[in-house]
């Protein structure tokens, strides 16, 4: 799961020596919070080990909850592996890793820091696919841990996260979440950074998927950025101590892929792979330990291990310097800091022991300045250190603490003292100690412990105590005086208090305690408790039903005080006549005056009757009528009668009632809004009354006698008010009794029941309303909350109101408000009628269907009916009978048929043409492009017919094109022609003329025309000479400088080959660049052309082997120079290895200040000579400096002069050659030569015995000299005329070299300047600074041409702006006094204008619109004004106070917002419920019209099935009459005969069993429509194998026998399975049949109002089902008509081939197989006729079928418009 090296991004690992140098500097960066200690020492206090790995050494203790290859040899993969060929690997981790034997081994222990020479060679690797891995460190005790660094193979985790554990791994706690997606794997993790030192958070730097491989993850416990105030706090300890580290990596990086994968290519390719971990901190040793050892068990001589055992100092001792050592225990132990060692201090025990031990609550009592407590103490001493003396001895002061005799024995009386003669061991006066006294018993007091205390009694010797204890409580005993009787033992009791010994209070008190009375009394609620008593410990009284508290004065939570109007009926429900009933809607934000819905409006002379079921208790109740006037000041006369079911029986409460006072008068005052009767009416419970109210009269005025004919009154309840008076806590008599009738009255308590709102009552009132409703009710009533309508069970407990939901009032929750309805679990909804098609806000309180004007529909009355839109004002919707309803707000119709579209359905859809407006013959007929939609060669998005032409048009899509579509557009190929053809795009990468028709290959799509210098069949390459990304169209040419190419890569100047993809160009030998257009590092000279030359700088006498690119100039040392830094400095000349001399030249004779390196000559300009050019030059005159050149004549007679010279100089060397070798030394070869040839020739004379050999050799001898002497003399000849020739030449080459030298000294200066330029070429790039210059130069000249142009020629803008500039000037001369008036006149303007506005004011404004007068101060003005400003510096104006026009203004736009937020919330819910009544509707109509389709679709094919038939029956009697032929011969006659007996089912008698079992089985799992229809298709399928099958046989037939016996029998299996088919298809009609009883039970449920439009979508749905099985069948259908269709043209075709074999030769056989034919041919037309009179039944069913369905859908919409338009 790694990327090779090319790939790494972002992120790439810094070598581990920086690493490290890094976290050494992050470490010293948190440490330097704090004073920084001597590291390792103790010098400040605090010891500081030395930090290391805390893995070294510690392999064995790492684990891995995942390694690969444990059990055997795991694969795993690479991604991008692009160095190796191989890209999956081998992991065999079942043996340790070793380099040579097992380099696959990556176990967990391969991650621990080597410093071996090739460490990524080993690392630990995961399981594949494995994303959740754990890596644990256990170590042997506790460590300083301060960060951590993982080192990654792979890619990085997607998500991990880090924790630890310091009691070796019982619990844990994170350190740090790392993750790609924090939110995604650690929700409500908070997201780095942290704000505090110990904030645990998730970061995602670590976790980005680059780089693929050695990405780090670096976690420090401490952030060095975040400070701390006291790193030596416990807490800071404990975040950095560890035993236990744990990574848990959680989630892997999947590049895309999916782990849950099963293949196996997939999961090898990702698991997690470590290179390196390293744990850095140190031994946990609290400070108290500069260096650790090995601990217990650790090996001893791991080389760089950090130890974990420390070396303990400051007296301490353990494995961590947890404890202090022995007998240094007088301070507790603490971990050491800065400053302070917190050293264990030595005990203190005088000399009396050796050991001791530390105690924290006595050091906490000394103040923190000693803990230490000595164990065993000797010589009779004891104490913590040893400072007291033992029980029974006591200290003698005279002797020093330390001597062993300082306690000495007590001397006390045993009898009286306690343990047998104890003593004060020592003396202390705080205590009240004295050394020697003695310890009496508890009750005995005394010197020798003689006497018992007071208080005691009985003193005797056997008693432990010594004395008895008086048995009195001394919470009921009189204080101040002996408790008890000495003798006796009797007690004296307080006033409240009884018994023996003072420990119970009296009858009707509780709580005995120490008050001066003993006892309280129980208090108990007159009203809440059964009786005055209470329990005599807790006071708890006999609590009435549902009553709690002690005194029974609180009501149990669930339950309620009624108030005192709780028997409360509504004059809504009552009974009578017509009642009008007026509801009123609750104005948000203010309390109604009434209670229920509203009112009920009684006439004179009408009567309501209220129905009193029960009453709570049988007593007198007083009647409180509430109601509410119609006119100002109106009065009323009421009467009000109750009717008792019987006589009442004398003996009960109301026994001395009369009839007459069940007939009460009443009269209501003006101004009132309630009126109680007179008289009270007395009612017991568990009878039923009916209380009859009558309006007998009422009028305006406030004179009853006043006749009056007005509205009536508005009755809104009435109430049974007990009358509490008479209730015995107000009529006891008793001084309680009163006190509460008193404060009743006083504060007026039963006003409570007067008026329908309720305040809280007041602290006087609320315990008496509390007791007389309990002993009314017997205690306090149940809320009994209803669930739905309420957010709670539990309701106010004084009246019982519940928390009701929205739109939910009553009690207990259980009716919806006026103006709401649908009371249910969501409480009630707003009717929301609409105010301009509803006649009130109010609606049914169950399906909430307001009252509609004329014209309105829907819920709300917000909508037109089906059919109309443009509510309110409706008119019908226009869609050319296309569509049954149209958008209520726009009329735009919807669901248009018979492929109609547009907002009236005025235009057929794409795919469609003709016009659907008009009323006969406008129909949408398919586009024939080429064919029509739906069929797979339709290739238009659309089409029209042209109206001159009439011909159709069709509008192609992408790709095509033609009249017909019936090609393939530019760019494209393919053969549409075909059916399933297509054409394609041409995949050329987008680099074609997509307009060009030759750009690729029409019939295979090859690319021919490639554009953006790309080639190749798909235009996918760039061509040689450029490169890039051809895919997008960025080939560039390859930018190749041609001094650094290879030339061989470079066909020509202007184009070179490069790497096609990164545009590398092919560079010469130390060239660099992508372009080849510099010198590698130390080399130079690019220019060269064949790749650039080595620096080659001195290697002792340059700073460094590099040099510069253009000169080759190196970096000299002090004292050299050269180019090579190998000669002497600047200015200097020599041999820099001996010895280096200054230029001595004279400064005005030089051209350069450099001399000649060597020799140290100077370099003169022209016209100077000398070696130190002091002089001048020849051919120059004048003194020196000023040298000028000589006249012209000069140069002749040099010329002549250096002639002479040279020929001078000649002759010196020729006479020194002549002195040297004579004058024939030219001739010396020759003359020795000639002399030769003489002594031979005088040999021969000279000898005495001459031959005639040596004559003739003499004779030779001498013609030769002869010879060699005549050449000598013409040679000596020829040379003297060339010496002349040579001297002629010689003259006139001195005259040309004169010329040449003074061009040479003109060369010489031409170069020197040319050799500048070419140092400031070389120092920069002189081509682009030739053609800079060049562009420049163009540029200037362009430039002078316009500026010449611009200021010389006339007219020019240089003129015509003069000419512009003086008629302005002109201008502005003569208005400059006109400017001037005005301005003047401007000035006194303002100033009038200034002083007119300050006496303007700005008060009656100010209190206009802001409300307040606005002279008043910012600071005093409630409502602000003009320039006050409120705390945020915004202006302040207007308030809820005032009554400006900004507070008016800001009200009125609020309640706009309001009603405007209602409206559109309304409107939108309206729109909801309005779209979903249409899509029902639209849906079925669909669905209408996929039934009416697929009916159409089934005729089609049964006229195919019967055409098929047909033809079927034509080929039959077409072979008959070709049998029955006279002409026809045998052979043709036996050739028919073959082919016909060749038409014969492929299929055994089994297979064709097997297949009629199938269709059996599959009619009887027929249950609806739908499952016919769909494995019909399956039959259709299977009926097309066959044919397919006999249509293979026919190349296999055997001889006639046979086939006429296969043909036989497989006709037989055939009619069986008919038949056996016909049975599936009656069983198909009866479930038909049943299909239709369940749709007619549908239609007869759907009567139901409730779920109409619930029942009318899922028919729908059901329909939409039907219409694709029927589109299935349809399908299948065409197939099998288009089968039927081949295989007749097949069969007619072999019937013309066997007319042919008939006239063969068959004579023989001719009868017998033409009687066999014609008997097979009779069968198969009976078969044929049967199946086509089952086809026709099966039709007719259909028929059937398809009249049901639209019936069915008939009554559908029926419902649907009822539902629709029912109010």
């Amino acid at each position: 799961m790694e990327l090779t090296s090319r790939e790494r991004g972002r992120g790439q690992p810094l070598p581990w020596e920086l690493r490290l140098g890094l976290l050494l500097s992050v470490l010293a960066a948190t440490l330097a919070q704090a004073p920084a200690p001597d590291v390792p020492g103790c010098s400040r206090g605090s010891c500081y080990p030395a930090t290391g790995d805390l893995l070294v050494g510690r392999a064995d203790r790492l684990t891995a909850s995942s390694t690969c290859g444990l059990n055997g040899p795991q694969p795993y993969c690479i991604v991008s592996h692009l160095q190796d060929e191989k890209k999956c690997f081998l992991c065999d981790s079942r043996r340790p890793f070793s380099a040579r034997d097992n380099p696959h081994s990556h176990r967990i222990q391969n991650v621990v820091t080597s410093f071996a020479p090739q460490r990524r060679a080993a690392w630990w690797q995961s399981e594949n696919g494995i994303p959740a891995v754990t890596i644990q460190l256990d170590l042997e005790a506790e460590f300083h841990f301060t960060h951590l660094i993982m080192t990654f193979k792979t890619f990085r985790p997607a998500a991990m996260l880090v924790e630890r554990s310091a009691d070796f791994g019982r619990t844990w706690h994170v350190y740090r979440y790392f993750s790609y997606d924090c939110g995604a794997d650690f929700p409500g993790v908070p997201l780095a950074p942290p704000r505090h030192w110990d904030d645990v958070v998730c970061e995602s730097r670590y976790s980005e998927i680059e780089p693929s491989t050695e990405g780090e993850v670096i976690y420090r416990v401490l952030d060095p950025a975040i400070p701390i105030p006291d790193p030596y706090s416990s807490r800071i300890q404990n975040l950095l101590k560890i035993t236990n580290l744990r990574v848990n990596l959680t989630r892997l990086h999947t590049l895309g892929d999916n782990l849950l994968d099963p293949r196996r290519e997939i999961r090898e390719k990702y698991y997690y792979a470590l290179y390196e971990l390293v744990v850095r901190g140190n031994c946990f040793c609290y400070g108290h330990a500069s260096e650790c050892a090995p601990a217990p068990g650790a090996p001893a001589h791991a080389e760089g291990m950090v130890h974990g055992a420390c070396i303990c100092k400051h007296n301490t001792r353990g494995l961590n310097c947890e404890q202090c050592q022995d007998f240094y225990r007088d301070l507790p132990w603490r971990p050491a800091e800065d400053g302070h060692s917190h050293a264990c201090r030595k005990c203190e025990c005088h000399g009396h022991t050796h050991s001791c031990h530390f105690d924290m609550a006595v050091y906490l009592a000394s103040g923190n300045v000693s803990g230490g407590v000595c164990d065993g103490c000797q010589h009779n001493t004891a104490g913590r250190h040893c400072e007291l003396c033992r029980p029974f001895f006591y200290r003698d002061p005279t002797k020093d603490l330390r001597d062993p005799a300082v306690c000495r024995s007590c001397d006390c009386d045993p009898m009286g003292s306690q343990d047998g003669g104890r003593c004060d061991s020592h003396d202390d006066p705080a205590l009240g100690l004295v050394s020697g006294q003695c310890r009496c018993k508890e009750h005995v007091v005394g010197t020798r412990c003689q006497q018992c205390r007071d208080g005691f009694f009985g003193l005797s010797i056997s008693d432990r105590l010594g004395c008895r204890r008086c048995q009195c409580n001394a919470r009921g005993t009189v204080p101040g005086s002996t408790p008890c009787d000495p003798n006796s033992g009797s007690c004296y009791c307080k006033r409240l208090v009884t018994g023996r010994g003072c420990d119970r209070c009296l009858p009707g008190h509780w709580g005995l305690s120490h008050d001066l009375l003993g006892c309280r009394p129980c208090d108990c609620d007159v009203g809440g408790a059964l009786d005055p008593q209470c329990d005599e410990g807790t006071g708890q009284c006999h609590c009435r039903q549902h009553m709690v508290g002690r005194r029974c004065e609180q009501v149990q939570p669930g339950y309620f005080r009624p108030f005192l109007d709780h028997l409360i009926w509504e004059a809504e429900d009552t009974r009578g006549q017509v009642l009008d009933v007026v509801e009123r809607l609750v104005t948000p934000g203010e309390t109604p005056s009434w209670t229920g819905s509203g009112f009920v409006r009684l006439q004179e002379g009408q009567t309501l009757e209220f129905l009193v079921a029960s009453v709570p208790k049988a007593m007198d109740y007083d009647l409180l009528l509430r109601l509410e006037p119609q006119v100002p000041e109106q009065w009323a006369e009421l009467e009000l009668i109750v009717q008792r079911p019987g006589p009442v029986p004398a003996h009960s409460l109301c026994g001395h009632l009369v009839p007459k006072d069940d007939r009460i008068q009443g009269t209501l005052q003006p101004h009132a809004r309630y009126l109680i009767f007179p008289n009270p009416v007395c009612l017991e419970p568990g009878i039923s009354y009916k209380l009859h109210l009558k309006l007998v009269r009422t009028g305006g005025s406030a004179q009853p006698e006043t006749p009056y004919s007005g509205p009536g009154l508005l009755i809104d309840s009435l109430v049974l008010l007990p009358r509490v008076l008479v209730l015995e806590m107000f009529s006891g008599g008793d001084a309680a009794a009163l006190e509460r009738q008193a404060t009743f009255e006083r504060y007026q308590c039963h006003e409570e029941g007067l008026v329908p709102s309720k305040t809280s009552p007041s602290e006087a009132c609320a315990p008496l309303l509390i007791s007389l409703s309990t002993l009314i009710y017997n205690g306090a009533l149940p809320c009994q909350c209803n669930p739905q309508g309420s957010l709670s069970s539990e309701c106010n407990p004084h009246g019982g109101q519940c928390l009701c939901k929205p739109g939910v009032v009553g009690r207990r929750c259980d009716l919806c408000a006026p103006g709401y309805y649908g009371f249910g679990p969501t409480g009630c909804q707003a009717c929301q009628c609409s105010h301009e098609g509803a006649l009130s806000s109010l609606c049914e309180k169950t399906s909430g269907q307001c009252l509609c004007r004329t014209g309105a529909f829907g819920l709300r009355c917000d909508r037109c009916q089906r059919g109309q839109w443009g509510f309110p004002s409706c008119r019908p919707c226009v869609c050319n009978g296309h569509a049954d309803e149209c958008n209520t707000h726009t009329g735009a119709c919807l669901g248009c048929r018979d492929h109609t579209g547009g907002e009236h359905c005025e235009r057929c859809i794409a795919g469609f043409h003709g016009d659907p407006r008009l009323p006969y013959g406008g129909q949408c007929r398919p586009c024939p492009c080429p064919e029509g939609p739906g069929s797979q060669r339709h290739f238009a998005t659309s089409c029209h017919q042209d109206e001159y032409s009439q011909q159709i048009v069709c509008h192609c899509r992408a790709g095509y094109t033609g009249l017909r579509c019936e090609a393939c557009a530019p760019g494209h190929f393919g053969d549409p022609s075909r059916p399933g053809g297509r054409c394609q795009l041409c995949e050329c990468s987008g680099n074609i003329d997509p307009m060009d028709p030759d750009a690729c290959d029409p019939h295979t799509g090859q690319c021919l025309r490639c554009l953006h210098h790309t080639e190749g069949p798909h235009c996918a390459h760039c061509k040689p000479g450029f490169h890039g990304q051809a895919a997008r169209q960025s080939c560039h040419r390859c930018t190749c400088n041609l001094l650094g190419t290879n030339p061989q890569q470079c066909p020509s100047p202007d184009q070179c080959h490069c790497d096609p993809s990164s545009g590398q160009c092919p560079c010469l030998p130390n060239v660099q660049g992508p372009s080849c257009d510099r010198c590698a590092p130390n080399f130079w000279n690019l220019t060269s052309g064949h790749g650039c030359q080595p620096c080659a700088c001195h290697p002792s006498r340059a700073r460094g082997p590099t040099c510069n690119e253009f000169t080759g100039q190196c970096h000299c040392r002090a004292g050299f120079g050269g180019r090579t830094c190998s000669e002497c400095q600047e200015l200097h000349w020599g041999d820099p290895g001996l010895q280096c001399h200054a230029c001595d030249c004279d400064s005005r004779g030089i051209d350069t200040p450099q001399c000649h390196r060597f020799t140290g000559h100077c370099s003169c300009r022209p016209g100077v000579s000398g070696v130190r050019c002091d002089q001048c030059a020849r051919g120059f005159s004048g003194i020196f400096p000023a040298c000028h050149p000589c006249h012209a004549c000069f140069g002749d007679w040099d010329r002549v002069v250096q002639d002479l010279a040279a020929r001078t100089q000649r002759l010196e060397q020729r006479a020194q050659e002549l002195q040297q070798t004579g004058v024939l030394g030219a001739f010396e070869s020759s003359f020795w030569h000639m002399q030769e040839k003489l002594g031979i020739v005088q040999g021969i004379v000279g000898a005495r015995n001459t031959s005639a050999a040596s004559t003739a050799q003499l004779v030779e001898a001498t013609e030769e000299l002869r010879r060699e002497i005549g050449e000598a003399t013409e040679h000596l000849t020829q040379l003297e005329a060339d010496l002349t020739d040579v001297q002629d030449e010689n003259f006139n080459a001195n005259h040309a070299l004169s010329g040449l030298e003074r061009d040479r000294l003109a060369l010489n200066l031409t170069l020197r300047q040319l050799d500048q330029h070419l140092d400031l070429l070389k120092h920069s790039n002189f081509l682009g600074a030739y053609d800079s210059i060049r562009h420049a130069h163009s540029q200037s000249a362009e430039a002078e041409r316009r500026a010449n142009t611009s200021a010389l020629a006339v007219p020019s803008p240089v003129s015509n702006s003069a000419s512009a500039r003086h008629r302005t000037e002109a201008l502005m001369d003569a208005q400059k006094e006109d400017f001037n008036s005005k301005h003047m006149a401007n000035q006194r303007a303002l100033g009038k204008l200034s002083a007119h506005t300050h006496t303007l004011s700005l008060t009656d404004i100010n209190e206009l619109v802001c409300g307040a007068p606005g002279d008043a101060p910012c600071a005093t003005s409630p409502c602000g004004g003009a320039g006050c400003r409120d705390e945020d510096g915004q202006p302040r104006c207007g308030g809820l106070s005032c009554n400006g026009a900004a507070a008016t203004a800001d009200l009125a736009l609020g309640r706009a917002r309001h009603t405007q937020a209602e409206l559109q919330r309304a409107l939108a819910e309206g729109g909801s419920i309005l779209s979903r009544v249409a899509e029902t509707r639209r849906q079925a109509s669909e669905a209408q019209q996929r039934a009416q389709a697929a009916l159409d679709k089934a005729n089609a094919s049964r006229g195919q099935v019967e055409q098929a038939n047909q033809e079927l029956q034509e080929l039959i009697q077409s072979v008959k009459d070709f049998l029955n032929q006279e002409g026809a011969d045998p052979d043709s006659i036996e050739m028919v005969a073959t082919r016909v007996l060749e038409l014969s089912i492929p299929a055994s008698a089994e297979q064709i069993q097997h297949l009629a079992g199938a269709i059996a089985e599959r009619v009887r799992s027929l249950a609806d429509v739908d499952a016919i229809l769909a494995r019909t298709v399956g039959d259709v399928r299977r009926a097309e194998q066959l044919l397919q099958d006999a249509r293979r046989a026919r190349s296999w037939a055997e001889d006639e026998k046979q086939k006429a016996e296969t043909v036989q029998a497989a006709l037989e299996e055939a009619q069986r399975a008919q038949g056996i088919a016909q049975g599936a298809i009656r069983g198909a009609v009866a479930d038909t049949r049943d299909t239709e009883q369940t749709l007619y039970q549908v239609q007869e449920r759907m009567a139901g109002a409730e779920r109409a439009l619930s029942s009318a979508g899922e028919r729908a749905r059901q329909l939409d089902a039907l219409l694709e099985a029927l589109k299935l069948k349809r399908a299948g259908n065409s197939l099998a008509a288009s089968t039927a269709e081949e295989t007749a043209g097949s069969a007619q075709g072999r019937a013309q081939e066997a007319e042919q074999l008939l006239r063969g030769p068959l004579g023989d056989q001719y009868q017998t197989v033409k009687a066999l034919a014609e008997r097979k041919a009779q069968e198969l037309e009976g078969t044929y006729e049967e199946n086509e009179r089952a086809l026709e039944s099966k039709a007719a069913q259909l028929d059937g079928l398809e009249a049901r369905m639209r019936s069915v859908l008939q009554a559908i919409n029926l419902q649907v418009q009822i539902y629709n338009t029912c109010q």
